[in-house]
């Protein structure tokens, strides 16, 4: 864990803290079982422990890191059958949000997802996985926000960083060769104005991510 935290005001220490830590958890830099020790992280960066404690406790409620007897604070780990059951849940619910959402999308929206995509392989180039992580649940993202369903909404929240955490844990298998082209046929097919393929085409393409990483 690299000092790279700039200088900032009081107020917003805790915040910095949080965000960064938050970042290396899910860009696998702090692997699942890594110790984060209050006085540790305080005496690196020269801060006080209460901002710290202040980043751990946010960071353990989100389910990033957890409590362990002896050994305070750890990078929390995610087990399969989490994800299997997120995986389940996504199949379900992600081609209803993508054939609710196809009612009302306009030009504007699938120049936005296609946007995503050219930001998607730009960080590709650069092995950027944690910015590949990003625009992944953001282009995901965009069908539970406008499905009109605020329920779907709530539940894509939830489950979102479970599957970064997911992702992240098993970056070693990442492969971001060609997840740019599966997402523009993705965009492709929502073109094509037929709903229930377009709802298909995404379940397949959720169902072929998860064979992959499942089993790797």
């Amino acid at each position: 864990m690299q000092n790279k935290w700039p200088v900032v005001s009081t107020n917003s220490i805790s915040e910095q803290v949080y965000t960064m830590l938050k970042k290396d958890i899910l860009s696998g830099e702090l692997q699942p079982g890594t110790r984060l020790l209050v006085l540790e992280i305080a005496k690196r960066f020269n801060i006080s422990q209460a901002p710290v404690r202040e980043a751990l406790e946010r960071l353990k409620q989100a389910g990033f890191i957890t409590g362990i007897p002896n050994k305070g604070s750890v990078v929390s780990d995610i087990t399969a059958k989490e994800i299997k059951d997120i995986f389940v849940l996504r199949e379900i619910i992600e081609g209803y949000a993508v054939r609710e959402t196809m009612k009302s999308m306009k030009e504007a929206d699938y120049s936005y997802l296609e946007s995503l995509i050219k930001d998607m392989d730009d960080a590709h180039n650069r092995n950027d996985v944690l910015a590949i992580l990003e625009l992944d649940m953001e282009f995901h993202g965009f069908f539970y926000k406008r499905c009109g369903n605020h329920m779907i909404l709530e539940l894509w929240n939830h489950m979102k960083l479970k599957v970064m955490r997911f992702m992240a844990i098993s970056n070693r298998h990442y492969k971001t060769d060609g997840l740019a082209d599966w997402h523009m046929k993705l965009v492709e097919v929502l073109r094509e104005g037929d709903a229930e393929a377009a709802g298909q085409t995404f379940i397949e393409h959720m169902h072929s991510y998860k064979t992959i990483h499942l089993h790797s």
